[in-house]
């Protein structure tokens, strides 16, 4: 039998275990305490962010039987059932692979049946945004006026192909990104109770690769635990994403603020000659860059999240960054990802993006000029 994946294993069973979220899971923990459930749920945000596990906690919560300041209690026959995917009340779909009509009046049909065994039914419709206009129609009526014991929790990463009708017969909650201290911390945690051995760097590696998906993250740490029978450290992180290490995305930015031209073509061949992922080592510079952008334009306080060690550095680097060139480096690497990928010369497209951040400055700021005021006409009475 396969080993179960440590995202599935490490899905939230109650909100306390929830990571971030808070103001999901205060809104929701209040309205099963105060019994004022509403019909309809809305749930958006990026993948690997807790939606899912989010609408099962909830369906958990709905029909646990312990006190409602409790709920969901993780233990109780209801709450289990739910969590091995065996409650009868509880349906989940998938609407990437349920798109059509006949599938949603399938699911209107038995809707109005009465619960088996908990006080709700609930349904799950995860990937919402892939149901088909006819679908969507079809689901209107009894989404806005479903049976009293009935509740529909909607999941999606795309909220703007959901139709404003269904949007606004909805409880909205949007999802944030985790991040990275968030995503490290967890990732410690479980590293501990699954005696992985994970340095502190690694997991802050990892965290970041992540770009904000705890599912990800555990996903790479998974990974890694098979990668090496040791202790997982940075070097292991790089080598199993393709990443480069800290040193080298920091000897370029250096490079880029001394506007040593040489310099930063060293650093870029430097990573070249290695063979590491071009492209993640873009990502790995787009994101450095970011973050010193957010450090002078905002003051120290945007870099509460980042590592000691890190910090330092970004902190001696904002004494001589400009936002304006800041501003113009991000817009031209961030757009290399395609070419990277497509560009039959292996580096030369970042290596033209570095030429060009430190040749061509950005445009100066054109001043708004108030026009002048039109000729009086001349008072032919004068």
């Amino acid at each position: 039998m396969a080993a179960q994946s440590l995202y599935r294993k490490w899905r939230s069973q109650t909100f306390d275990e929830l990571v971030g979220q808070e103001h999901v899971i205060q809104t929701l923990r209040n309205a099963v305490v105060e019994d004022r459930i509403g019909h309809a749920y809305l749930f958006t945000g990026p993948r690997g962010v807790g939606k899912t596990s989010m609408a099962r906690l909830l369906a958990k919560a709905v029909n646990c039987e312990a006190e409602p300041a409790h709920r969901p209690c993780g233990v109780c026959p209801m709450c289990i059932a739910v969590s091995e995917g065996r409650a009868v009340d509880v349906i989940e779909m998938d609407a990437a692979s349920h798109t059509s009509v006949d599938d949603a009046r399938d699911l209107i049909d038995r809707v109005q049946f009465r619960p088996a065994q908990g006080r709700y039914k609930v349904y799950v419709i995860d990937e919402v945004h892939m149901l088909s206009t006819a679908a969507f129609n079809a689901l209107l009526k009894t989404l806005e006026e479903p049976p009293a014991h009935a509740i529909f929790i909607l999941a999606t990463t795309e909220l703007h192909k959901v139709p404003a009708t269904i949007v606004s017969r909805c409880q909205r909650f949007v999802f944030a990104r985790h991040t990275i201290a968030d995503i490290a911390r967890h990732l410690l945690r479980v590293a501990e109770v699954e005696q992985i051995q994970l340095e502190v760097a690694a997991a802050h590696a990892i965290a970041r690769s992540a770009t904000g998906s705890m599912r990800d993250a555990l996903g790479v740490l998974e990974q890694l635990a098979s990668f090496t029978s040791g202790v997982v450290k940075l070097e292991h992180v790089t080598s199993l994403l393709g990443m480069t290490s800290a040193g080298e995305v920091d000897a370029l930015i250096a490079a880029l603020l001394a506007a040593d031209v040489a310099g930063a073509l060293r650093a870029v061949n430097s990573v070249a000659d290695q063979g590491a992922d071009i492209r993640q080592f873009t990502r790995d510079l787009v994101e450095r860059l970011r973050l010193l952008l957010l450090r002078v334009a905002t003051g120290a306080g945007a870099l509460d999240d980042v590592h000691p060690d890190d910090r330092e550095v970004l902190e001696g680097w904002a004494t001589q960054a400009q936002a304006g060139a800041l501003v113009h480096w991000i817009k031209l690497l961030s757009n290399l990802d395609f070419q990277l990928r497509t560009s039959p010369y292996g580096n030369l497209p970042l290596e033209l993006a570095v030429v060009e951040a430190l040749v061509a400055p950005p445009p100066a700021a054109t001043p708004c000029r108030t026009p002048p005021a039109p000729a009086r006409a001349p008072n032919p009475t004068s």
